[in-house]
C-alpha cells in the first residue's frame, strides 16, 4: 500500500517551486544547481529530492502550476461573467485585469515560463501549449463576443496574440518599486486595446 503524503506537502512543495523560480528568474535555469535550491529552500539535497525527481521535472512542475493557474483565473472570470451578466467588454477588461494582476503577482514564474520553457523536453512543452491555448481561445472568445464581424473576418484570434503582446511582457520593464502598480497599468492595457491611444485615460 502506498504511503500517503505527509501533512503540510502542498504547502513545502510550493515553497520550493517558489525559491527555485526565483532562482531560476535571477539567474537563469541552467546556472542554478540542484544545491542552490535546496539551500534556498533551506532543506537538505534529500529531502528535495523527495518532492521532485530532477531539476527537469522542478522546472516542469513550475511552468506547468503556473500555466494552470492561469486558466483557473479564466475560468473563475468567466463564472462571474454569468453570474452578473457580464457585457462582453466588461468580461474582456475584467480577463485583462486578472491577467495583468496576476504577472506581478508571480513576476518569477511568468519568467520562467516565457524564457526557459525550451530546456523542456517535446512531451512537455506540448502539455504546455495545450493549456496554454485553452486560455488564448477563451481571449479569443471574448473578443469575438464583442465584435463578432471580426471572427467572421478571423481576426479575432490575431488581435488577441496582439494583446497578449502588450501583458506577456510587462515584466521586463514594469517594477514592484516604480511609479505605476499593475493595477494601474491593467485599465491602460484595455482602454489602449479597446481604443487606441486616444482612449488611454492620464
Amino acid at each position: 500500500m502506498a504511503r500517503g503524503r505527509a501533512p503540510g506537502f502542498e504547502n513545502q512543495r510550493d515553497e520550493i517551486l517558489r525559491n527555485a523560480a526565483r532562482l531560476f528568474a535571477n539567474q537563469g535555469y541552467p546556472g542554478t544547481s540542484m544545491n542552490a535550491v535546496a539551500e534556498a529552500c533551506a532543506v537538505s539535497k534529500p529531502t528535495l529530492y523527495h518532492y521532485v525527481r530532477d531539476k527537469h521535472e522542478l522546472l516542469m512542475q513550475i511552468c506547468e502550476t503556473h500555466v494552470q493557474w492561469l486558466e483557473t483565473l479564466v475560468t473563475e472570470v468567466q463564472a462571474q461573467a454569468r453570474e452578473q451578466n457580464l457585457a462582453p467588454e466588461a468580461l474582456l477588461r475584467r480577463l485583462i485585469a486578472r491577467f495583468v494582476q496576476a504577472y506581478g503577482e508571480a513576476q518569477n514564474e511568468h519568467r520562467v515560463l516565457t524564457e526557459d520553457v525550451k530546456f523542456l523536453n517535446d512531451e512537455d512543452r506540448a502539455r504546455l501549449l495545450e493549456i496554454e491555448r485553452r486560455v488564448v481561445a477563451a481571449f479569443a472568445d471574448a473578443v469575438a463576443a464583442l465584435r463578432p464581424e471580426l471572427s467572421a473576418a478571423k481576426l479575432h484570434k490575431p488581435l488577441t496574440m496582439l494583446l497578449f503582446g502588450m501583458i506577456n511582457w510587462t515584466f521586463t520593464w514594469l517594477k514592484p518599486d516604480g511609479d505605476l502598480s499593475y493595477e494601474a497599468v491593467a485599465p491602460m492595457v484595455a482602454d489602449l486595446f479597446f481604443g487606441g491611444i486616444s482612449a488611454v485615460k492620464a
